[in-house]
């Protein structure tokens, strides 16, 4: 039974700076919460910062997750409130329907794969000189290098493109214009946030530096099934570094007659 879980962070304590501040250390604590060791199921997890003040933490996992640890470590231990909420993430999924409309959140890691990129970093130099067995015994290169989509319009692209197969489209934006206009609607979304993120992985002193983009918008279900894998699953790379996590949410009307 997947359960989703927000972890209030205290963005003034120690630990909580040094999480905050790597995603490697984070997807371990991450971890940590979860009973099953070592963790064999997937995990996901997206750091909510918009109100700097309160940043919370969003898991989601397939197991009732124990955040003891973190809420000791990172939180407000002896605050008031509710420090860690975790919830039934199945009546979510249950209301997944054909033609059903959600708000929606996402913040990824936009990639495109080359087998041919314009400049190589010092690790994909290494790799160029490589080469691996293919089916027959035969020597080729190593495998296309992940390069990150860096512009908005190329990050809006990378998702638009990726809809189809994870079960959902994105409307067009609903508008009062005259409709003889020629010029197409956009979708209905907005990349609310963009970051490259930099930090040490695990004792080596390799830097991974990471490129995300956060996309707020309206989707449309066309395929349920492919939907509730694209949520219990994760979207796109990096997911142990806090991209992939897909919440929806009731649209504002719908909240606002619930």
């Amino acid at each position: 039974m997947p359960h989703l879980s927000k972890i209030r962070i205290n963005p003034r304590r120690r630990d909580a700076i040094r999480l905050l501040g790597n995603p490697q250390a984070m997807h371990a604590a991450v971890l940590a919460g979860i009973t099953e060791q070592p963790v064999t199921e997937r995990v996901l997890w997206r750091l909510e910062t918009a109100d700097r003040h309160q940043p919370h933490l969003l898991v989601l996992t397939h197991s009732k997750p124990d955040w003891f640890h973190l809420v000791e470590q990172a939180g407000w231990p002896q605050g008031d409130g509710e420090h860690a909420l975790v919830r039934d993430y199945s009546p979510l999924l249950d209301r997944i329907a054909l033609g059903r409309e959600f708000a929606f959140r996402l913040t990824a890691n936009p990639v495109q794969t080359t087998r041919h990129p314009e400049k190589l970093t010092a690790s994909q130099a290494e790799r160029a000189s490589q080469t691996v067995n293919g089916p027959s015994g035969e020597e080729r290169p190593a495998r296309g290098y992940r390069l990150a989509h860096r512009t908005a319009a190329h990050q809006l692209g990378w998702l638009l493109a990726k809809t189809p197969r994870l079960g959902f489209e994105i409307p067009a934006v609903r508008t009062n214009r005259a409709p003889h206009s020629d010029e197409p609607p956009a979708a209905d979304v907005l990349l609310t946030a963009r970051d490259q993120l930099r930090f040490r992985k695990g004792r080596s002193d390799r830097q991974v530096i990471l490129s995300t983009a956060t996309f707020e918008g309206r989707l449309r279900v066309t395929d349920p099934t492919a939907l509730r894998a694209a949520l219990l699953e994760g979207i796109g790379p990096a997911k142990s570094y806090g991209c992939g996590l897909l919440t929806l949410a009731p649209l504002p009307q719908e909240r606002s007659h619930g």
